[in-house]
């Protein structure tokens, strides 16, 4: 199966906040994403700023770093096929005012800055992105 893919997922500190974790990790299973990997951790300011360094010209960049640094997140990796792009319709839009009915952030996000989960948005990030959590 040469389109199965990986991809990441965060869910976001509001979404954690609130215990959606399991709930949202369920839609993600009911879709065809196998959850390869799963941890529950906190990142610090910097490690955002890390993470997030493709949007540092943005006028949302401070912002998105001291939120995504506020609380505990879920990291995944996720699996199947065309992992990547089958994770962002399962998100929906990135203002959940605009998303698609029956997605996440429709579901459960609160703002377009609090749209509770994160996914890579190309398969070059994707592989960036889990080498960034997932360093072993």
């Amino acid at each position: 199966m040469s389109n199965l893919e990986q991809t990441l997922s965060i869910i976001k500190p509001d979404a954690v906040e609130r215990n959606l974790g399991e709930e949202i990790k369920k839609i993600f299973l009911n879709n065809n994403l196998k959850i390869l990997q799963s941890k529950k951790i906190q990142i610090t300011k910097d490690e955002a700023a890390e993470f997030y360094k493709v949007h540092q010209s943005k006028p949302f960049y401070n912002a998105l770093c001291s939120y995504l640094s506020s609380g505990p997140i879920i990291v995944m990796i996720l699996e199947g096929k065309n992992a990547v792009l089958l994770n962002r319709q399962i998100m929906g839009s990135t203002d959940p005012k605009l998303a698609e009915e029956n997605t996440i952030r429709k579901k459960f996000g609160i703002s377009i800055d609090k749209n509770s989960v994160h996914g890579s948005d190309s398969l070059e990030n994707a592989q960036a992105e889990i080498k960034f959590f997932f360093k072993n």
